[in-house]
């Protein structure tokens, strides 16, 4: 069964989730919205065109920091030193080049819309939204955003331009998050990119249960300990 959201903050059980994952249709990408969503396991994906569309997948695929696997070819490429990594350092360029690269170049048939673009850099100016950031001296050439909730990070989209970009700054978000004592990255969607870095699909209800670890810091307010 699809649910219809209204104009009232509230999200069906994800246990009522279509096997596909969608759970429910409508609403709005209000901060308030988007935090309740992840906070419950539940994230937007949609394309331009269609009403806001919510998922909520089992089983889940996400990377444990401590399970990170860095190929050999790529500890040789990263000894080189070739790319400077930041943290938060150019949210906007990141978003952008995730929304162009994955639209063929002019940001039409993407699912990072105009409106998830506005609302996920709402949330950057909020503290929620994060990005890390791969510069082959000062050109841009790789990165990735996410949001942070408690110790959870959930990857929204990245981009790479240039060779290795986007493995590399995985492995330096993986390599913070685990100093930072993350629970876990969540990935949403599987991809063999991923599964090699180290990700693994676990069960939803097995994921529900690290997401309310994650956030028991919190006290049931939203923080972002990035």
């Amino acid at each position: 069964m699809l649910y219809a959201l209204d104009d009232n903050l509230w999200f069906p059980a994800v246990e009522f989730a279509e096997d596909c994952g969608l759970l429910a249709v409508g609403g709005d990408l209000a901060p308030e919205r988007l935090l309740l969503a992840y906070s419950l396991g539940i994230f937007p994906w949609y394309n331009p065109g269609e009403p806001i569309l919510w998922w909520s997948p089992d089983p889940r695929c996400v990377i444990f920091p401590s399970k990170l696997h860095i190929s050999r070819s790529l500890q040789r490429f990263m000894s080189k030193g070739r790319y400077r990594i930041s943290f938060n350092a150019d949210f906007a360029g990141v978003i952008g080049w995730c929304r162009r690269l994955r639209a063929g170049g002019d940001g039409s048939g993407t699912w990072i819309t105009a409106e998830m673009e506005q609302a996920y850099t709402h949330l950057h100016q909020l503290g929620f939204a994060h990005s890390v950031e791969c510069w082959d001296g000062d050109t841009l050439v790789g990165g990735l955003y996410g949001i942070c909730l408690g110790r959870c990070f959930f990857g929204e989209s990245m981009f790479s331009r240039s060779s290795n970009a986007s493995k590399v700054v995985l492995v330096h978000l993986l390599k913070s998050l685990e100093k930072k004592g993350f629970e876990f990255l969540d990935c949403q969607q599987t991809s063999d990119h991923l599964l090699s870095m180290g990700a693994e699909e676990i069960p939803r209800q097995e994921f529900l249960q690290y997401l309310q670890q994650a956030q028991e810091s919190t006290n049931g307010s939203y923080e972002s300990k990035f």
